[in-house]
């Protein structure tokens, strides 16, 4: 499938969603420091059952972290907390504020993504000034299995074909996976479990990206093997 160009505003392609209760007892921080350390660079503050000070001193780490690595924050949902720590921008849910009342008071600068379920939010987002979507559940992951089946890679597709804003896919997304992904026209992958219950968040964050450089010019690869076997050098890792 044909590539759009990429938006200059979205320079990432591996997006981590937080998760606390997903660390396998570790702290937060810690292993988003390690993912962070392993190439990652645009990072999802959401959780959604602290009280909104918990948010506020969660996003300072945060904040604090990803400045550290020259990465991307986005507040879940919050245009308060993301105001008042400077982050990047804000990820909206499906049926949260509208973009376009979220772009009004963030201004023209800080980026807003949206969380969709089907092609048909995807071109609401795009219509409505998104800069860019998650789009899923794409695989089957027990945290999305209440919404229903799985919406399966070719969405990726026909939703690409149809914005020109980035699409990432998420749900179920792991190493194997990220191929089948780009190929449908994603830009990337937004995931959680993958980076965050991964006995070495900074292999895995290497890894991931590895599997995702050599899609950025090309929608064809030779094996999953091959990705595996150049990311066991990595020396690449910025």
């Amino acid at each position: 499938m044909e590539r759009v160009e990429l938006n200059r505003r979205i320079d990432f392609d591996l997006y981590l969603v937080t998760d606390r209760h997903q660390t396998g007892g570790r702290s937060l921080d810690e292993v988003v420091e390690e993912a962070l350390a392993g190439g990652v660079r645009a990072v999802q503050l959401r959780e959604k059952d602290l009280s909104e000070r918990e948010i506020l001193r969660w996003a300072e780490k945060l904040r604090s972290l990803t400045s550290r690595f020259g990465a991307r924050l986005l507040i879940n949902d919050r245009l308060d907390v993301c105001l008042a720590v400077g982050a990047d921008g804000v990820h909206l849910r499906a049926d949260s504020l509208p973009v376009s009342a979220a772009r009004k008071l963030l201004g023209p600068e800080r980026l807003i993504g949206q969380s969709t379920h089907g092609v048909s939010e995807v071109i609401e987002a795009h219509r409505a000034g998104a800069d860019f979507v998650v789009l899923g559940p794409i695989y089957d992951t027990p945290a999305k299995r209440l919404m229903g089946r799985p919406l399966g890679p070719s969405v990726i597709r026909s939703a690409a074909a149809q914005v020109s804003i980035p699409v990432f896919a998420i749900g179920g997304i792991r190493l194997e996976q990220i191929s089948e992904v780009i190929r449908n026209g994603g830009q990337g992958v937004a995931v959680i479990s993958a980076l965050l219950q991964a006995p070495n968040p900074r292999e895995a964050a290497a890894m991931m990206l590895r599997a995702l450089e050599p899609l950025r010019s090309t929608t064809t690869i030779s094996s999953f093997d091959d990705v595996r076997e150049r990311a066991i050098d990595r020396s690449w890792v910025r």
